[in-house]
């Protein structure tokens, strides 16, 4: 089964000149808690999740309404593609220790894939399990 199977292909994402305050609106009216962000043409430049908002502007004491994405959003990132392996890519979040992650075509948003997505399908529960138990600890494992 590849990613393209269960990804999310309508994606809530965010421009990264758009100020912080906006991110943090579509995270609360949508109930998420990332926005890939996207720069021109569409091409994924970074994520931006509740914790950037909090760690990055709030405890700096930055101004959410002056503060741009592109200045608190994280850019090492792990991405997908659309015909990747599920198993691969929940093996990829574990060893990265991630939950979501972008998947891109060329550098374009064209989905998001949630170890929750993946754990939804029988064939790989115990995959997401090990994938979560990797997240969720303190230390990475090699």
């Amino acid at each position: 089964m590849t990613i393209s199977d269960i990804m999310t292909e309508r994606v809530i994402s965010i421009g990264e000149d758009e100020p912080v305050i906006a991110a943090a609106r579509l995270l609360k009216r949508n109930n998420i808690g990332a926005l890939p962000v996207r720069g021109d043409k569409g091409k994924l430049k970074g994520i931006v999740t509740d914790r950037d908002i909090v760690l990055r502007c709030v405890a700096a004491e930055a101004d959410p309404k002056e503060i741009r994405v592109g200045e608190i959003m994280s850019r090492n990132l792990v991405t997908a593609s659309p015909f990747d392996n599920a198993k691969t890519v929940t093996e990829r979040m574990g060893e990265s220790q991630v939950r979501r992650i972008p998947v891109t075509e060329n550098g374009i948003l064209v989905g998001i894939v949630a170890l929750s997505d993946i754990a939804r399908n029988d064939e790989f529960e115990m995959e997401a399990a090990d994938a979560l138990s990797e997240i969720s600890s303190n230390f990475r494992r090699k």
